[in-house]
């Protein structure tokens, strides 16, 4: 499989003429998501109507909740020449597949997995937040993801690692504010119809203010569990486990966050249950793994150690970073991308399929202040 550097997109403008700009830039890789995903469900009895009929049933809630990226959502479909349903289906491909294993029970997905970390300013070489994850998901998805540079005139800028159509994944703004997802699964998952998670976490990344991008996170109605990470370069982390309904905190330990796909909160283990881990064991140890190798740096923690930490192979191919691995459904399973931030300096550092290609790509935001850091604090 070629490895090539993720294209950036600059969009700017009100929402429509900013999904239009995306829509025509990643047409190609647009196309090649949705025949994926729906080429997929139909192996798994659930065809391109009943997609459809999903997709839309989530619209009127996303009108009232956000209207904006509806018609941003809008703009996408019309710049890359497919219908909004379909450019929903790649916003809620995370929902719009567990409906469908829950329709057919017929599961053809692998989980939407990932390794992810903060290290506060304390605890790093230069005083200042990094923030990154492995996002394990199909190594294909290295041929249709992208990065957004969105140019905001009436919030921060901000720049995110995402699938092509997608509004947001894992990201940073200009106030300094970043964010990364770990799939998650519980007994509460998919009773209602909640908000698509990219969406959530677009709008966490729109925030000015961190507490309002917690807010987002927090309070907004989910259709299944998740676990958000986000930071602040003003030296915060805060780690939510989402159920559908509810939250539940985690914050820094030794002046780090690492969590992987299992419930950590001992009070949202005491109040809901945990069932990904059959689908996920790895988890297990690929958090363990990653906090003992930052912890070997603790108070000089680097971007390069959080790199290495994240490279780590033991028990490959179910690893911290994995190579891709044909599955029995036969989808290709891998870490599809490794991304590194520094929301303070504004640099966030994409390695595609990390398993077998090591070179970085740097993409750069501006920051809207000077952060201090530790270091100059001490």
């Amino acid at each position: 499989m070629p490895v090539t550097p993720f294209p950036l997109i600059e969009v700017a403008g009100p929402p429509l003429r900013r999904g239009e700009i995306h829509g025509e830039a990643a047409r190609g890789r647009v196309a090649l998501s949705i025949q994926h995903y729906s080429e997929q469900m139909g192996r798994m009895g659930f065809g391109k109507d009943r997609i459809a009929e999903v997709c839309n049933g989530f619209l009127p809630a996303l009108r009232d909740w956000a209207p904006d990226l509806v018609e941003e959502m809008e703009g996408i479909a019309r710049g890359a020449g497919c219908s909004l349903d379909e450019v929903v289906l790649l916003n809620a491909r995370t929902e719009v597949l567990q409906i469908a294993h829950r329709e057919t029970g017929h599961r053809d997905d692998e989980p939407d997995g990932c390794t992810g970390a903060v290290i506060l300013p304390e605890g790093t070489a230069e005083g200042h937040v990094i923030h990154g994850q492995n996002w394990d998901w199909k190594a294909e998805c290295a041929e249709t993801s992208v990065v957004l540079h969105i140019r905001r005139e009436n919030g921060p800028d901000l720049l995110t690692f995402t699938e092509a159509g997608g509004l947001a994944r894992s990201g940073m703004n200009a106030a300094g504010i970043a964010i990364t997802a770990n799939y998650l699964e519980c007994e509460r998952d998919y009773r209602a119809v909640g908000i698509p998670l990219p969406l959530i976490r677009r709008r966490a990344l729109e925030a000015q203010h961190f507490a309002l991008a917690l807010k987002v996170v927090a309070t907004t109605p989910k259709s299944g569990s998740n676990n958000m990470m986000l930071s602040h370069a003003g030296g915060e982390a805060v780690n939510f486990e989402c159920a559908p309904d509810e939250a539940f905190t985690l914050f820094s330990d030794e002046d780090m966050i690492v969590h992987a796909n299992h419930w950590q909160s001992a009070v949202a283990l005491s109040k809901l249950r945990e069932t990904g881990l059959p689908s996920v064991p790895d988890s297990l140890y690929r958090d363990r793994r990653v906090r003992r190798r930052l912890m070997q740096a603790r108070g000089k923690v680097t971007a390069d150690d959080l790199k290495d930490a994240l490279f780590d192979d033991f028990a490959t191919p179910y690893a911290v970073c994995r190579p891709p691995l044909q599955k029995e459904g036969g989808n290709l399973s891998a870490t599809v991308a490794m991304i590194i931030m520094e929301p303070a300096l504004g640099r966030m550092q994409i390695a595609p399929l990390p398993a077998i290609n090591r070179h970085f790509t740097e993409y750069q935001l501006e920051p809207e202040c000077d952060f201090p850091t530790a270091r100059a604090a001490e």
